[in-house]
């Protein structure tokens, strides 16, 4: 089975007898449903889960549930012989966004008290966007995402014990020693490869098959895009789709930014004429955004735009797979003649953003441009990152120009890239790209310098 980290945080909440009910937010396919029924059946002995998709699909049950007694009537009808006391009974109302009205009726729920409740989402905020009376005080959203790399080498048998060397050498700045570095970048090239989805994360640990992962990624890529059909505004549903079929080969391009005049094929369109359908692409978990800033400073959030957006998978294995299929070569030995600059951008987005970061980078005409910025909360600046695929990682003018502007006050950067050295020099970090596996929002990134 699949460690999650983030069952540790769904048991905690179940366990706390909180005045909120968890609803767990993210894309399709990344693993919501699986942790919250491992969780809910290892702590409750009366375990019920309705999937309200297939409600709406079969018998509509829960079609008309207006009232707390509604909700009990229709519950009765598929699971009544589970409906025991509150303390042994947990409902857990998986894609709950398949009717908005229970959204509203949550705060009702928990109010009654009768019994613990566990939701989960695949649209949840464009269902909420939708939802004229939205119980914020009785819910807590949570955002999932894909298995990052640190639950990857869990699931290929990398030990605490090595996790915690790691992080030891992480914060101490020194590099691995030699056996231990080649074995986590060859598995960090295979996260490349195999990404998050569990589905292919445990082919790939079972069955160590290319075509079998391919053809699970192929079949998720394709149901996101499906996807697109269930929103509701009819002239939307082609812009989003050809905005996300666009994002794999915009990647591709020198800026990697959106272009709104790409989309229709229509010139003076702006940002704003599309902004229901990034917003719709982002608030599914299906495109993860990063935005532009001109001016770092902290907190980053005040000084972002929505003229420059940037948009990537939400799993690196995805892009791999459009990107080569079933041709291993050019990302496991490092072919010189292929650009993976994307690949990684996209692994370090994934990792950031799951992490807790929200994603900016950094643009300005005269300077030019630098992947990432994240806050650094503790000294109240920012943190300038780039992630090279390539052996020109102390190649980086933006980089250069950026730090060299006192008013920002920015105290490190970092350069991430294949190579194993950790090397301080003129307030930048080069280090090997596995490490962003310990960059998490909200701690100390790593020791001062």
């Amino acid at each position: 089975m699949l460690f999650r980290k983030i069952e540790n945080y769904i048991e905690n909440h179940l366990k706390s007898n909180s005045k909120k009910i968890l609803i767990l937010d993210g894309a399709r396919q990344i693993g919501k449903s699986f942790s919250i029924r491992h969780i809910g059946q290892k702590l409750y002995k009366n375990y019920i889960e309705i999937n309200m998709e297939e409600d709406k699909l079969g018998n509509r049950i829960f079609a008309d549930v207006k009232t707390v007694n509604d909700f009990y009537l229709a519950l009765s009808v598929v699971a009544g012989n589970r409906m025991k006391a509150k303390s042994d009974t947990l409902i857990f109302i998986d894609e709950i966004q398949a009717y908005n009205h229970l959204l509203t009726l949550l705060k009702f729920l928990k109010e009654d008290d009768k019994y613990t409740y566990i939701a989960s989402g695949s649209l949840l905020g464009v269902t909420l966007a939708n939802t004229s009376s939205i119980p914020l005080g009785s819910i807590e959203i949570k955002h999932m995402y894909p298995i990052d790399f640190e639950e990857f080498l869990i699931a290929n048998g990398i030990g605490e014990l090595v996790l915690e060397t790691m992080h030891k050498y992480f914060d101490e700045l020194k590099p691995l020693p030699d056996t231990l570095h080649n074995r986590i970048l060859d598995l960090f090239k295979k996260y490349l490869i195999v990404g998050g989805l569990p589905d292919a994360v445990k082919t790939f640990v079972e069955q160590q098959n290319v075509m079998l992962i391919r053809k699970i990624q192929d079949d998720i890529y394709s149901l996101y895009g499906i996807d697109v059909a269930k929103y509701e505004k009819t002239h939307s549903k082609l812009k989003i789709q050809r905005i996300y079929k666009m994002i794999p080969s915009n990647l591709e391009n020198k800026k990697k930014r959106m272009v709104v005049s790409d989309i229709d094929g229509k010139k003076g369109k702006r940002m704003a004429d599309y902004e229901d359908e990034f917003d719709y692409l982002i608030s599914a978990g299906v495109a993860l955004d990063v935005k532009a800033i001109s001016s770092p400073t902290y907190p980053l959030i005040e000084n972002s735009g929505k003229n420059l957006l940037k948009l990537y998978l939400n799993d690196v294995g995805l892009l791999t797979g459009l990107f080569f299929k079933n041709n291993i070569t050019a990302i496991m030995q490092d072919i010189k003649s292929i650009n993976l600059g994307s690949v990684y951008e996209t692994v370090a987005a994934q990792e950031l953003k799951a992490h807790g970061f929200n994603l900016y980078y950094y643009d300005n005409k005269k300077n030019g441009e630098v992947d990432y910025l994240i806050d650094d909360a503790n000294r109240l600046s920012v943190i300038p990152l780039e992630i090279k695929s390539g052996k020109d990682y102390y190649t980086h003018s933006a980089l250069n120009k950026l730090l060299e502007i006192k008013e920002y006050n920015i105290h490190r950067a970092y350069v991430l890239s294949n190579e194993q050295q950790v090397i301080q020099k003129n307030g930048i970090v080069y280090m090997p790209i596995y490490n962003i596996m310990f960059f998490n929002s909200g701690s100390d990134v790593v020791s001062e310098f």
